[in-house]
């Protein structure tokens, strides 16, 4: 978190305002591709804290090397496209590139930010790996040390002087390179047993991992659609003023929602595992307390920002076009962050065993009932009353969904997964909130 903020203002006056424009716009374009690895690395999360639980060693091995085929062949053919369409596409014109200097450094800058992303899809699922396997603090602190290692190297390059696009490189390279690093560690010396080879790869196993991504992606997109319409919708019924007034108040949220994902996110693969032994008397233990210290974690900053966001906002924007904001825009929020806090242990559990259907089908009803409630709230309240259809239609349709969810998780209300060997796919992991 801290790593953005450090090297905005070194690449900012390296690079110079549209320079910099022009790498921020490249990168917002990559992070639309998130779902490029079509939830193979969640899927394979669930997949291998299974075979922990119930010791398929081998097994576990052929889920990895046919998830890193997948993706490494994936990777490849999308480098490929990259490369053989780069001339074809007007980069600087799209982007709008008007200093030609800038303009000339278009492609290096797509090239750069495009290829790391796409060296970085088979790269990253030593993080789920990592999770499955229980060693939840290695993969964090890898993954802290390439954010430290981007900094290093900006700070390095910016001070020595270097060409505006070895700036971005190193910047965006540095992560790829530590996940490269953290692999070659950790397959090479610490689990040999696990590493991907090629004679582990079959083919059941991959067109069970493509399925179970498949329905992955499908659902991701949706829950992306569902938490990402309201800038859109605001803009649209309120103008482009109070979208960004939104926006602002909505970061600091956010920070809430990224503490309980980090908090949370360890219980998936420790319910899989446990579920997979039979001990349900630890998830049933477990759960409630993640529940109530998330809610609470959640709460406490919440009310204070309720009370005192706007002085907040002041002191961290420091811009006079920023209006005070109501604080009914703030306690709906605050309420919002909250629901999510509950919501996200419940989903631990189902995402451990691949219970898709009742989150499909809450994120489909927030869907539907979300977009007319927020605009008619919209024109009659203004901003407060996007937040609070926001956090009443999610308290209606995706947390009742994640309570059904749970309680079938348990109960045994989702049929067993076969065994991870036979690939059919009928598992499956969606992110939660």
């Amino acid at each position: 978190m801290a790593a953005p903020l450090l090297i905005t203002p070194l690449a900012f006056h390296s690079l110079g305002a549209e320079r910099y424009g022009l790498w921020m716009a490249v990168t917002s374009l990559t992070s639309m591709a998130l779902f490029t690895d079509f939830g193979l690395g969640n899927g394979l999360l669930t997949r291998l804290a299974r075979l922990r639980g119930t010791g398929e060693r081998r097994a576990a091995a052929r889920e990895i090397s046919s998830a890193y085929a997948i993706l490494g062949a994936l990777s490849v053919l999308l480098l490929v496209v990259l490369v053989g369409t780069l001339r074809w596409v007007p980069w600087p014109t799209l982007l709008n590139a008007t200093d030609p200097a800038v303009a000339r450094d278009a492609r290096s800058v797509v090239l750069l930010c495009f290829g790391a992303f796409l060296v970085n899809i088979p790269l990253a699922l030593i993080q789920r790996v990592q999770y499955a396997q229980q060693q939840v603090a290695q993969s964090n602190l890898w993954q802290a040390g390439g954010s430290l290692v981007s900094v290093v190297l900006v700070y390095a390059t910016v001070t020595s002087g270097a060409d505006p696009v070895l700036v971005i490189a190193t910047a965006v390279f540095a992560v790829p390179v530590v996940n490269l690093a953290n692999s070659v560690c950790y397959f090479g010396w610490q689990n040999r047993e696990l590493r991907p080879r090629s004679g582990c790869v079959r083919a059941p196993v991959a067109r069970g991992l493509l399925r179970l991504g498949t329905r992955f992606f499908l659902l991701s997109v949706l829950s992306s659609v569902v938490l990402n319409l309201d800038g859109f919708l605001i803009s649209r019924v309120l103008g482009l003023s109070a979208a960004a007034t939104y926006a602002v108040v909505v970061r600091m949220f956010t920070l809430l929602a990224l503490f309980v994902t980090l908090v949370n996110m360890p219980l998936w693969p420790a319910n899989g595992e446990a579920l997979a032994r039979g001990d349900l008397a630890w998830v049933r233990r477990t759960t409630p307390r993640m529940v109530c210290l998330s809610a609470t974690a959640v709460a406490l900053p919440g009310v204070a920002l309720v009370f005192f966001g706007n002085d907040v906002l002041r002191l961290w924007v420091r811009s006079a076009d920023l209006p005070s904001v109501p604080r009914t825009l703030f306690a709906g929020l605050a309420v919002w962050s909250v629901l999510l806090a509950v919501a996200s242990p419940l989903f631990m559990v189902q995402n451990s065993i691949g219970l898709l259907r009742p989150q499909f089908v809450g994120w489909a009803a927030c869907l539907l009932l979300a977009v007319p409630l927020k605009i008619a709230l919209a024109d009659r309240v203004g901003l407060p009353g996007v937040a609070l259809a926001t956090a009443a239609t999610y308290a209606l349709t995706v947390l009742p969904a994640a309570l059904v969810g749970y309680r079938r998780a348990l109960g045994g209300g989702t049929p067993s997964a076969p065994p991870a060997s036979e690939g059919d796919g009928r598992a499956a992991a969606v992110v939660g909130p």
